[in-house]
């Protein structure tokens, strides 16, 4: 008696490539640009997955996707490190208090503010502040010299 082997392909498998067609792809790279333009122009703003996605006429699961596989975060992620971003830029003029600079970037609270600055660049937003202050007066004696 002669046993049969039946060959089944390859049982490798290639690491989580996901097999997209490219009309899916340009969909989501369209929805994260404009759900990013969004968050970059209303970052202060009380924003949510849900309102973005009614905006730019997605399902809030579409949208998480296009976040996920296009822009390789998560929608709140994206949202803190444009909000963290600007806090940085705002605290570096130290023309603002760091309780307004939490207002103008979108905390009602400045200490969920500075938890979040603090967690985001591993320092206090008033630490940061004064290191942006000494770095600007050690160059303006450089300059004044």
């Amino acid at each position: 008696m002669s046993t049969a082997v039946i060959y089944l392909g390859s049982t490798r498998r290639r690491p989580s490539v996901p097999t997209q067609r490219p009309s899916t792809i340009r969909l989501r790279a369209s929805l994260l640009a404009e759900a990013n333009a969004i968050v970059e122009r209303e970052y202060a703003s009380e924003l949510s997955l849900d309102d973005i996605a009614r905006r730019v006429a997605s399902s809030r699961r579409q949208l998480q996707r296009a976040y996920a596989e296009i822009g390789r975060t998560t929608f709140r992620d994206h949202l803190t490190r444009v909000r963290m971003q600007r806090a940085a830029e705002m605290l570096t003029a130290r023309t603002l208090t760091v309780r307004e600079v939490a207002h103008r970037v979108g905390y009602r609270q400045p200490a969920q503010f500075a938890k979040a600055f603090r967690r985001y660049r591993g320092v206090a937003p008033s630490d940061f502040k004064a290191a942006a202050g000494d770095l600007g007066a050690s160059r303006e004696t450089r300059e004044a010299a």
